[in-house]
């Protein structure tokens, strides 16, 4: 039986997790030294550091200067939350998704706000729905990026400039990795654990005057949790915007991603973000081209994530298996280079086709990539050896 030796160099970096994801290169507490920590953050010197980190968001993201931009609770996840049940109801709704989160806001607007006219438009993992079909007279939610089935959005392209709906993007995995046409989309939203490897509980949302114009003229017929309230007495509540956040928030963690934001300006902004990210997937993709027992989930080289690639098992002994077998192949991969500390937290999310999912954004070195191929090849290998001494 033929061996693959076990490679000679390991990654510098081992962290490859979609989230919360990996640091800034050559980061250390140190950077966080500057936190205004025993601060309140109502103080002069708080709201200054929340400002900073605003200021320096529209700054490396080229967010247009009358786009808001706020911080607010529950990370993304928070962030779409409150544009969905503060913007939405006043005309009919068109859903997108294509993986486990999108599926999560479709569910919540079915079933938790219980919108009557909504639409829903579903792909299986891999795909895209049909987006000739959305309708965008309609407010449609979409997400730039599936961090679950490393399938995004090539472009706006699909989006009209002249829509009478709002277009409500939940933009983690993509902000700081890839290009978002802010003229097409009305609210966007991200955690900046993602891309820029920040500290997580914390979210951001980014608001078009269309959106602020929602906010200020239509009244959901339901009631508002104090954390999605962005309008008082029928006004914008513009402090969000300026530094002035609805609850507490860690200054540890601010004064985290300032420093993440002030090495992304460093490199050269977003274009040397996008770089590296494409960069690193690149590198990745090129592995799994040449090799035929690994296959990109996303089925369109177009729509394929620069930065959470999912990959599937595809050699022919593995996809015979059962679906039960063919996860514990793909979860011995995860759990051998686990052991051996060349790579965590690759495997597939928990809803998504069994496999590998590896991040390749901006945070991460294409060198620490190409130091992981040879390993992941050693893992299969010792994975179908396991398979075969099983079926003698």
């Amino acid at each position: 039986m033929t061996t693959t030796a076990k490679p000679d160099l390991r990654p510098s970096n081992t962290h490859f997790s979609s989230g919360p994801c990996s640091k800034r290169p050559g980061w250390s507490l140190d950077a966080l030294k500057e936190a205004a920590l025993g601060r309140s953050h109502r103080a002069k010197i708080g709201k200054s550091k929340l400002k900073q980190a605003i200021d320096l968001t529209r700054e490396v993201l080229e967010v247009p200067a009358d786009y808001r931009i706020g911080i607010v609770p529950a990370s993304d996840t928070g962030a779409v939350e409150m544009a969905l049940w503060s913007l939405l109801g006043a005309r009919g709704v068109d859903m997108l998704a294509w993986e486990s989160f999108g599926a999560g806001w479709v569910s919540d607007v079915v079933k938790e706000l219980k919108l009557p006219d909504v639409r829903k438009f579903v792909a299986d993992y891999g795909n895209l729905p049909d987006l000739s079909a959305v309708d965008f007279d309609r407010d449609v939610v979409f997400t730039w990026n599936g961090t679950t089935s490393g399938v995004r959005v090539a472009n706006a392209d699909f989006i009209p400039a002249d829509r009478a709906g709002l277009t409500i993007c939940d933009a983690t995995s993509a902000a700081f990795a890839q290009r978002l046409d802010f003229a097409k989309l009305d609210v966007v939203t991200f955690s900046w654990q993602k891309v820029l490897g920040g500290e997580g509980a914390h979210g951001v949302i980014i608001l078009s005057p269309r959106a602020v114009e929602r906010l200020e003229s239509y009244t959901p017929a339901w009631p508002l949790p104090k954390i999605f309230r962005m309008t008082k007495g029928g006004k914008l509540i513009e402090g969000i915007f300026t530094g002035e956040t609805i609850n507490t928030p860690s200054m540890l963690c601010v004064e985290d991603y300032i420093d993440a934001l002030v090495w992304a300006k460093s490199l050269g902004g977003l274009d040397a973000l996008i770089a590296r990210a494409d960069a690193n997937a690149a590198a990745l993709n090129a592995f799994v081209d040449r090799t035929g027992w690994i296959a990109n989930l996303a089925a369109l080289p177009e729509t394929r994530s620069n930065t959470s690639v999912c990959l599937t098992i595809a050699d022919p002994e593995v996809t015979a298996l059962s679906p039960e077998a063919q996860a514990a192949f793909a979860k011995g991969i995860v759990t051998a280079l686990e052991k051996e500390g060349v790579a965590h937290d690759i495997g597939a999310y928990r809803d998504a086709p069994a496999g590998l999912r590896i991040w390749t954004g901006a945070t991460i070195e294409v060198s620490d990539i190409e130091a992981l191929l040879p390993w992941l090849e050693w893992a299969y290998a010792g994975q179908k050896a396991t398979l075969s001494q099983a079926a003698a």
